[in-house]
């Protein structure tokens, strides 16, 4: 009886997990809806001190994008995307049986902040206010509904109404008011890496997603406590991107207490599942000099039109992503001890 217990434990608690809603389209196809984030919600409002604006030369630059393909088995979990809407992501997804929508949210404040004053918080805490919508910067003044916590549910609930195919309303929570993060994936590249762990930290979500990130590599909130199961973030990044020659991606993870989960994984030698490791690394070959070579390197691991393919045109790293978005959150790697000679220290000297 025993060990009887934690299975019948566990058999409760997965038939407590809601079955994906399936679609009942009458023309299955794949979908990518658009509209403005002030079109959603006229209250919407521009911060052209920290370049997060409504329009930019005349032109609208809050569009929204929502994807999803109604010919795919539904996993009912919805990705959102803290970066650009990218094409290739929200196919990729899509095929995996997710709904996809990227928001317009404060991005091109860190151009402008980043700084590294006293305050070991700095840059985590406007994240936190860009993101989650809470007041936790001194820097920032967003509110809630401008967040891109607040732009995510507000698009959701105007999907519900105008795109029924899409069966949008399981992601509200009860009472249609807020989304049920326990089905939402964060995910992106660079600072929507970095952007998406600090949310995480934050609100509890179903996985993490995190291409050439973190950064931030003078604060510590990356050490904090967080809303979200540690297993549930996934790294991948080159090794000759800036972020890991400078060691800013190797500190993130250990901070995140990654290594609990299993060690860093060379997914160009390694096959699937990368012994359930929560921390992957290519060594792919770049051309040009040192600095044109990490910038290729920066992208390289995020899905884009650019990414390289085998001669039957599939991506070699096919199986990284479909790994990183579709993997048992609960099957891990065994841990291992932090990797010695990461700088983990890298504020400026007095």
């Amino acid at each position: 009886m025993k060990h009887a217990l934690p299975a019948l434990l566990g058999l409760v608690a997965a038939s407590a997990v809601a079955a994906p809603v399936k679609f009942n389209d009458p023309k299955p196809q794949a979908y990518h809806l658009s509209v403005r984030a002030s079109e959603v919600d006229p209250a919407a409002k521009s911060y052209p001190e920290i370049d997060f604006n409504l329009e930019s030369k005349g032109k609208p630059a809050d569009l929204q994008l929502a994807d999803v393909d109604t010919r795919v088995a539904p996993r009912g979990e919805l990705v959102v995307w803290l970066m650009g809407h990218n094409p290739v992501i929200a196919e990729k997804v899509n095929g995996y049986g997710y709904h996809h929508v990227s928001v317009h949210y404060a991005r091109g404040w860190f151009s402008k902040l980043n700084t590294v004053p006293a305050d070991t918080q700095h840059l985590g805490n406007i994240r936190l206010e860009a993101t989650a919508g809470i007041d936790a910067s001194k820097s920032v003044e967003i509110a809630e509904a401008d967040s891109a916590k607040g732009r995510a549910t507000r698009f959701v609930q105007w999907l519900v109404k105008k795109h029924p195919q899409g069966r949008w309303e399981q992601f509200l929570a009860a009472g249609g008011k807020e989304l049920d993060w326990t089905k939402v994936v964060v995910g992106g590249s660079s600072h929507g890496a970095t952007s998406s762990a600090r949310f995480a930290m934050h609100q509890k979500v179903a996985r993490v997603i995190m291409f050439c990130g973190p950064r931030d590599n003078t604060e510590e909130w990356q050490s904090g406590p967080s809303a979200t199961p540690l297993n549930r973030f996934f790294g991948y990044t080159h090794v000759l991107d800036g972020g890991w020659t400078d060691h800013h991606y190797q500190r993130s993870w250990l901070m995140l207490r990654l290594n609990e989960y299993g060690p860093v994984v060379n997914a160009d030698t390694a096959k699937a599942p990368y012994g359930h490791s929560r921390r992957l690394i290519t060594e792919a070959p770049m051309k040009g000099d040192a600095k044109k070579q990490a910038a290729a390197a920066h992208g390289y691991v995020t899905p884009g039109k650019g990414s390289p393919k085998d001669a039957q045109g599939r991506p070699l790293q096919e199986d990284v992503w479909k790994y990183m978005f579709t993997s048992d959150v609960n099957t891990t790697g065994k841990p291992v001890p932090a990797e010695p000679g990461i700088r983990m220290d890298q504020r400026p000297k007095k």
